[in-house]
């Protein structure tokens, strides 16, 4: 009873300021949503060149097998998870799909590593082809995850500031989960794919 009081009272109190932020919460949500679409959509994309990569660079290094199943290991880790636009709402998933991601930026680091050791692959059209979408994918990735991150903060700022946090309460709108500090220190980065300075 008491909190339906006060919920009442947010709303009614909401709704007699000017300004109480409705319309801002609609917009900077939806921002949130179309910038996280953007994301997921990128990290697809880079997800859908991992078997290629692999494939080319097993071809001419069959034996580093542990590499190609960390993987291999990790693109199945993110695909795993349901990355819904509901994920964002939830701290914990996000969590976990943030950890599968810099997961698979790791494996993606050590798989390029050895392919440095295999000069003879630059001159492969296909691994050529790859890096460079690879490459391309890395700094979409990027682009992507900073344009979720500011649309995040925005939101969230809405949320949490007066009067609109009134409003906030009365319909349900709560923080979203961002990228961690240390999550953007480990995949800030995209993997090094210059094969340029080995074997000359």
């Amino acid at each position: 009873m008491i909190s339906h009081a006060l919920k009442g009272f947010a709303l009614a109190l909401a709704f007699s300021l000017t300004g109480c932020g409705y319309n801002t919460l609609q917009t900077t949500d939806e921002q949130v949503k179309s910038a996280w679409s953007e994301v997921l959509n990128q990290y697809q994309r880079r997800a859908d060149l991992v078997p290629n990569l692999v494939e080319t660079v097993k071809a001419f290094a069959a034996q580093e097998r542990e590499v190609f199943t960390r993987v291999t290991e990790a693109r199945a880790r993110v695909g795993s998870i349901q990355a819904t636009p509901e994920l964002v709402e939830n701290a914990e998933a996000f969590a976990k799909f943030q950890a599968a991601q810099a997961e698979l930026s790791g494996a993606l680091s050590r798989l390029l590593v050895v392919a440095e050791n295999y000069p003879q692959l630059k001159s492969v059209a296909n691994f050529r082809d790859l890096q460079a979408q690879l490459e391309g994918t890395e700094n979409r990735i990027a682009v992507a995850r900073n344009r979720y991150i500011k649309a995040v903060q925005d939101y969230n700022v809405t949320v949490r500031s007066f009067p609109s946090n009134l409003t906030a309460i009365a319909f349900g709108y709560k923080t979203k989960p961002n990228f961690t500090v240390e999550n953007e220190r480990a995949i800030q980065t995209a993997p090094k794919v210059d094969f340029g300075t080995k074997g000359k």
